[in-house]
């Protein structure tokens, strides 16, 4: 039901709420109520690339084949995933009406890493939002720590963790409430956290809140003889996407960062 925006660049979102449950009686029947069915228009976001040139002579040493599948499995595996990640992270994070809660967690027990874990889940609970589609994202560090706190301690309980239904480890290096892209001038690639950004301790979002969809991914190698000035082979990538929230689904969002410096 997404539809494409009046502009480019914009996609146009269905937003449907309907009226409550009335009365029947036997002589008049139903009562009347409403659909309110309306749009959100949201706008494309992230729209990055790069292209890479290897030498002719360094292709024909390390085999063509072997050279660009590797170094296109390096890009995505340290550069394209974890900036997408990030991106992903910050945006939800830094989404109008979204709450970050603020708690330094840098030397919590476990206890106190549950206790955070329940009040949120129990503020979703009565905002009933979803259980089954429940995902918690939280530092390798922290799980480290509810982990070690599970085999020490097997009669202490924590169940709070069968609220969601996937615990996924998120690197700090990918964790931040607002990161900043490099624009690639000045050979500066990549992302970095934004003075302003907070490093996030855990994340939980209900899956149909979040929209992200990746209009168009492209990747191709181009041989020396399409290449005017260089005798090289080159690749080139480039995707283009958005990550956005619901507007009416935001109780199924809450993050935990650290205090601001």
């Amino acid at each position: 039901m997404v539809r494409a925006g009046r502009h480019a660049k914009e996609i146009m979102i269905p937003k449907i709420s309907v009226s409550g449950l009335g009365d029947y009686t036997r002589n008049v029947g139903y009562k009347t109520g409403s659909i309110d069915f309306s749009y959100e228009t949201k706008t494309f976001g992230y729209d990055r690339g790069i292209k890479l040139l290897t030498d002719v002579m360094d292709v024909e040493e390390a085999g063509v084949m072997d050279c660009f599948v590797q170094a296109g499995a390096e890009l995505e595996r340290t550069q394209v995933a974890p900036e997408a990640d990030a991106y992903t992270f910050s945006q939800i994070a830094g989404h109008a009406g979204v709450s970050v809660e603020a708690a330094d967690l840098s030397g919590a027990k476990a206890t106190d890493v549950l206790a955070a874990l329940r009040k949120v889940t129990n503020a979703m609970d009565e905002a009933q939002v979803t259980p089954g589609l429940r995902f918690l994202f939280i530092t390798p560090t922290l799980k480290g720590v509810l982990d070690d706190y599970s085999l020490a301690n097997p009669n202490m309980s924590n169940r709070v963790l069968t609220r969601f239904c996937r615990v996924v480890e998120v690197p700090q290096a990918r964790f931040y409430t607002k990161i900043a892209l490099n624009s690639g001038d000045s050979e500066k690639f990549g992302y970095a956290k934004a003075a302003d950004g907070r490093a996030i301790n855990f994340m939980v979002v209900e899956k149909s809140a979040v929209i992200k969809f990746d209009k168009h991914v492209v990747s191709r190698v181009f041989s020396p003889d399409e290449l005017e000035s260089l005798d090289s082979y080159m690749m080139k990538y480039r995707k283009y996407g958005i990550v956005e929230l619901l507007d009416n689904e935001l109780a199924g969002v809450a993050v935990s960062a650290a205090p601001a410096a």
